[in-house]
């Protein structure tokens, strides 16, 4: 009886062992185990493991991808401007081994070199090149951050700089020069649209002038144009050219009525003779005037007619 009692106890305590001994590593981990407070060389797949009891003790790690927020940080640029700059970091364990045992919390060692780093590449960078050059920065931040994570076994996917808090009269003074550059680029352009605007008039008017009938043309439409806004008033611009046209018409004119004039002053010379060698035509004696009928009348006789 004893001897029974005996083994079911042995029984019992093998089965307590073995469920003691038995561990399950998840698929996003990875297992270490220390023998005696030493480190196994293989590291423990996902699944069942079995571990030998009060000797082993696992570790478990994990090896997703960690998002880690990088706290904001008060730096100064080289161009001696204050800004505050905060970040985010992306990596993942590697050799679980290593971050096991070659540093003692690697989250912890990671955000604070993330933050040595992320200051010391801000007092590096222009504020020109940290507000519009980050990917660069990036780069730069994620190699100063990899440099020593890749002795504890952790790789850094992607460094990002999130977000950067100027002072206030910093960004009124960002607005003026931005302000200040669009107007510039702004005259810029009109100026360069009134340069080529200027260029084709010229070539227009060498064009019209090489050919009179285009300034007709182009005054005729723009009194088509001018038409159509139906106005009560209509403005007629005249050209120098139209009006030294009808100069010319009116010159033309006077020397061609003067011509004709002097015509008929020519030719009158000629006609005198033909008159003269014409039969002239008898006249009629004239009337007795009434003084030579006085005298008559004192001597007594009467005119006769």
């Amino acid at each position: 009886m004893v001897t029974i009692i005996v083994f079911g106890l042995i029984v019992v305590i093998a089965v307590c062992l073995a469920v003691y001994g038995v561990r399950i590593v998840n698929q996003i981990e990875r297992g270490v185990v220390f023998r005696f407070g030493r480190a196994q060389r293989r590291v423990r797949s996902p699944g069942l493991t079995f571990l030998i009891p009060v000797v082993d003790r696992l570790k478990k790690v994990n090896v997703q991808i960690v998002t880690m927020p990088v706290p904001t940080q008060d730096c100064i640029t080289r161009d001696n401007i204050s800004v505050q700059v905060d970040a985010v970091a992306y990596f993942r364990v590697e050799d679980p081994l290593r971050a096991a045992i070659a540093v003692q919390n690697y989250l912890f060692a990671i955000e604070q070199v993330a933050q040595t780093s992320l200051r010391s590449i801000i007092g590096k960078s222009d504020l020109d090149d940290l507000l519009s050059n980050r990917e660069e920065l990036n780069k730069g931040l994620a190699l100063m951050i990899d440099s020593p994570a890749l002795g504890w076994g952790i790789h850094i996917d992607r460094v990002e700089i999130k977000d950067v808090h100027l002072p206030e009269d910093m960004k009124r003074s960002i607005a003026r020069q931005a302000e200040a550059e669009r107007e510039r680029r702004a005259r810029v352009i009109t100026a360069d649209g009134e340069f080529q605007a200027a260029r084709k008039l010229a070539d227009a008017s060498a064009i019209m002038t090489e050919t009179p009938g285009a300034l007709q043309l182009r005054l005729l439409q723009t009194v088509v144009e001018v038409a159509a806004e139906k106005t009560s008033t209509l403005v007629m611009p005249v050209p120098v050219e139209l009006l030294r046209f009808f100069e010319r018409a009116t010159r033309s004119g006077e020397a061609a009525a003067g011509s004709s004039a002097r015509q008929p002053q020519e030719r009158q010379p000629e006609e005198h003779p033909a008159l003269g060698d014409a039969a002239a035509p008898e006249l009629s004696p004239p009337a007795p005037s009434l003084e030579s009928a006085k005298p008559a009348a004192k001597n007594g006789a009467l005119p006769t007619g």
